[in-house]
């Protein structure tokens, strides 16, 4: 069984860190624990000395439990801190005796679970969620993950009680931000946004990785109500606690597109174009910045291979960012408004608004949005960007 403080420590974190960076590449999964999948060169880093000690252990003893369970933690850990999405394939090969089990062992099934989700497996996570929360109701990472599951697909009460459940078995700044993910998508974003502000006032002592988050959340709420200096004031000082962190260095790079500031999208981005959903960003500040032809055209087409191939093996992870590939560097609207609309079908953030929205636009099918703009009403959601494509839309017709 894990320890405490396996399960507890900075209980956000491991949930956040591989549910919300959705734009990274899928998975490389080894065939098995003996294949060589890149040879690194040695480092004095402390984190490959203990992954390669993990890795000659596990090779010894496949059937540990503990430390397989051990040694996937790390991989995702190391994948959050290299965004390298290869190490969560790593962490899901070290648990594959265990993998294919109906109902495996409970720490097992967790690490599954938020695996499962980061290939927007949701269906299939969520059933592994609601197996531990029944088994162990006091289990905080179980439901904060849960709740952000709920929250992409869309399903708000739920979530809310999931985020409920937190609040005696994580911190007060887990639980607020959890509560106020939700309520910004739910028309309650200037109450969310104010109260998840104040608490992390209080909660300055908070580990860095919970900051960042809240910090990246709050940035993105300011940014939908349109607030520039707060988002960016906001995502500054989190790039400040951690400015490999790829979710967040998405979320900034979005703004300042929106921003029309293409050429510090450029320089944020440049070490990082192994991660789809950061290329992309390069090639769309590439566009908006009419300035550079190679670069423009190396990155498209390297993203039209990569998703090429996702395409090839049946991978659906990347669809909104194939969209907006599309959309806005192919000019291929109805393309992309047929992906928008599967991608829909899965997740329901504002970027998937968006794309769908511009897709419609462009290609004139109100119709195609009139399942977003529904929603948009349904849930009363304030978002400046949305609102705007939604009055365009409407003026259109």
């Amino acid at each position: 069984m894990p320890t405490r403080f396996a399960r507890l420590a900075a209980p956000a974190l491991l949930a956040y860190a591989l549910l919300m960076p959705v734009a990274q590449a899928a998975p490389h999964i080894p065939a098995s624990g003996s294949t060589v999948v890149e040879r690194l060169p040695r480092r004095a880093d402390p984190a490959q000395r203990e992954l390669a000690s993990l890795r000659a252990q596990l090779a010894a003893n496949p059937g540990d439990l503990a430390l397989a369970t051990r040694t996937a933690q790390r991989y995702i850990a190391v994948a959050r801190q290299e965004t390298d999405p290869r190490y969560f394939g790593y962490a899901q090969a070290a648990l594959a005796p265990w993998w294919s089990m109906p109902a495996p062992p409970p720490e097992v099934r967790l690490l599954r679970a938020i695996l499962l989700q980061s290939t927007h497996r949701f269906s299939e996570a969520l059933r592994d969620l609601d197996a531990i929360v029944a088994a162990d109701p006091g289990n905080p990472q179980a439901w904060l993950t849960r709740a952000i599951v709920q929250t992409v697909r869309g399903d708000y009460d739920a979530a809310t009680a999931s985020c409920a459940r937190l609040s005696s078995l994580s911190t007060e700044l887990a639980t607020i931000a959890c509560v106020a993910n939700v309520g910004a998508m739910t028309g309650r974003s200037a109450r969310s946004e104010a109260l998840l502000e104040m608490t992390l006032r209080r909660n300055q002592e908070a580990d860095a990785g919970m900051r960042v988050w809240v910090l990246t959340l709050l940035g993105e709420m300011a940014q939908r109500r349109g607030a520039a200096r707060a988002a960016e004031e906001r995502f500054r000082r989190a790039l400040a606690l951690d400015a490999r962190d790829s979710y967040l260095l998405g979320a900034y790079a979005d703004f300042l597109l929106e921003q029309g500031r293409a050429p510090e999208v450029i320089a944020l981005l440049k070490d990082h174009g192994r991660i789809d959903g950061l290329l992309l960003r390069s090639a769309l500040a590439l566009r908006q910045d009419r300035s550079a032809g190679d670069a423009l055209r190396n990155a498209d087409a390297e993203l039209r291979a990569r998703f090429d191939a996702a395409m090839r093996r049946g991978d659906s992870v990347h669809q909104r960012e194939q969209a907006r590939y599309e959309l806005h560097i192919r000019g291929d609207a109805k393309t992309a408004l047929a992906l928008a609309r599967q991608n829909w079908a899965v997740q329901k953030e504002s970027a998937d608004m968006i794309v769908l929205l511009e897709a419609a636009a462009r290609t004139g099918n109100r119709a195609a949005a009139a399942p977003v703009i529904d929603w948009v009403a349904k849930h009363a959601l304030e978002d400046v960007a949305v609102a705007r494509l939604v009055r365009q839309i409407r003026a259109g017709a």
